[in-house]
């Protein structure tokens, strides 16, 4: 079957397709994420590295300058809902480079400043509001053009956040004892402005389902969802959504969206896996932060326990290639791939409390970058399955998820450094992101059974809708998607009554 692609009078109008292309325009898609990747997460990452050169030209403490870095993950995560508001009045494309411009623009005045407070707002505030508005908006549009494909794509694209602080922290510790760390952030500022050119191939995706003919479904002897004859347009210069029935002529209405939709924190199965993505979050900053000094305290010579950081990045990347394998062959739920990844994390947060030794933390960094790729690279675009909230949701739920994550970004760190400072003893912290991991791994095995729940409601309302010759109102009371509304409609229709559907 040849798939049909039409596109608009421009050379970077929307791709229509009749189906989920899981390729398509959607490589060129791919390849601008890897990008954001390298110039957002890789970038903030590796800022570490300035860390020293800022504490000496401004006389501030280690705690103050650290704050930088803390500021900007907030904002960044925080603002999560703004990039979905933006996104969906104007597109993904002009929020995109808009927010590569601000990036750029925040790293390069961060080369003038004259205080620390200055950076707070340069990169703090203006390069972590461009972070938000480049990477959500990408990693949702690619979401929409893989289906079966979605996972490894989306894993194997993530891995440029792997690839940039290995190749980014050794170049710029280099790079700055010849010209000095201003004018390696103006390098580094000039580099994040291709994010630009990666907004201009964020091409709207428009999926067109062939008409399937009305005898068709009426010779089946039951009707799913993907047998509904729909149009829905994900993305365009101003995000539409248009649903059709081949059981009924007429013109297309399209109807926009709300610009901010929270309907999702309705959702039992989007709260549980919020709060995954809130504890989890916790752990993700102990291990870069302190391993370091962690192998100071154990005895491993300061050279030495440099590279513990190396082999993070490194066994990152191969987690993030195996795990886009793993999910896109297994059958079985892939939430339940996820949990096991996260279980696995948690248990080597607390290796690192009882290891004492070079080669038993080498391990241990080796497998907490491994789980941690696993994790990182999956986490939001699991979003776009059935398990969670699906495509349809994708867009409005992926802000709200990532600003319900900013709060344990902003607290994770403090929390780590106030445990070490009472206890006197790095390994405090990993305690703190063990702890935090496992509550993680308990919110998210409580996804299924909520998401269970929900389906097992819609079919007993839709037993007892099918069975009863009344109106059915207010269906969403129940927490029944609209697809479902729209699929009941179909059938009173075939069957010859008459029933009215009202969605709030």
């Amino acid at each position: 079957m040849v798939m049909r692609v039409t596109s608009s009078k421009h050379c970077l109008g929307p791709n229509v397709y009749p189906e989920v292309p899981d390729g398509g325009w959607g490589w060129a898609v791919a390849v601008a994420f890897f990008l954001v990747e390298v110039c957002t997460y890789g970038t903030i990452k590796s800022l570490g590295v300035f860390l020293q050169d800022l504490m000496e030209e401004f006389g501030e403490s280690n705690s103050r300058v650290s704050w930088v870095i803390s500021i900007c993950v907030f904002i960044f995560t925080f603002t999560a809902p703004l990039s979905t508001l933006l996104s969906n009045r104007f597109g993904y494309r002009p929020v995109v480079m808009m927010g590569g411009f601000l990036i750029s623009l925040g790293t390069i005045i961060s080369a003038f400043t004259s205080s620390i407070n200055e950076m707070y707002i340069t990169i703090g505030i203006i390069s972590g509001l461009g972070y938000c508005l480049t990477f959500l908006p990408t990693v949702t549009i690619l979401a929409q053009y893989f289906s079966r494909r979605r996972a490894l794509v989306t894993s194997v694209a993530s891995s440029g956040e792997s690839f940039a602080i290995f190749a980014f922290a050794p170049a710029l510790t280099a790079l700055k004892q010849h010209i000095g760390w201003r004018y390696c952030l103006v390098i580094l500022g000039t580099i994040q402005a291709s994010v630009i050119g990666c907004g201009l191939l964020l091409r709207p995706i428009i999926i067109e389902p062939q008409i399937v003919k009305e005898d068709e479904e009426l010779d089946k002897d039951s009707l799913s969802l993907k047998q509904l004859q729909t149009v829905y347009e994900l993305e365009n210069e101003q995000t539409r959504t248009s649903i059709s029935s081949g059981t009924e002529a007429g013109p297309l209405k399209p109807s926009s969206p709300k610009l901010l939709d929270f309907s999702v924190l309705k959702d039992a199965a989007f709260i549980w896996y919020s709060l995954f993505g809130l504890f989890a979050t916790l752990g993700f900053f102990a291990p870069q932060l302190y391993i370091i000094e962690l192998s100071k305290s154990r005895g491993v010579e300061p050279g030495m326990a440099s590279y513990m950081l190396s082999v993070m990045a490194v066994a990152e990347i191969f987690g993030r290639l195996s795990i886009g394998v793993v999910l896109n062959k297994v059958r079985c739920r892939k939430t339940l791939v996820l949990l096991g990844c996260v279980v696995l994390l948690c248990l080597v947060l607390v290796g690192f409390t009882i290891v004492w030794e070079f080669w038993g933390l080498v391990v241990c960094c080796a497998l907490y970058g491994y789980f941690l790729g696993t994790v990182g690279s999956t986490h939001i675009p699991m979003l776009a399955e059935e398990d969670v909230v699906g495509i349809q949701k994708m867009a409005s739920s992926v802000g709200m998820y990532v600003c319900i994550q900013s709060f344990a970004g902003l607290a994770g760190p403090p929390l780590g450094g106030v445990l070490v400072d009472v206890t006197k003893n790095y390994g405090a912290a990993f305690y703190s992101c063990a702890v935090g991991m496992g509550l993680s791994a308990i919110c998210l095995a409580l996804v299924g059974p909520a998401k269970s729940g929900i389906t097992w409601c819609q079919r007993q309302l839709f037993n007892n809708c099918t069975q009863a010759s009344v109106p059915v109102v207010s269906l969403s009371h129940f927490s029944v998607c609209y697809w479902f509304v729209f699929s009941l409609s179909q059938i009173t229709a075939i069957s010859g009554k008459r029933h009215c559907c009202h969605g709030y």
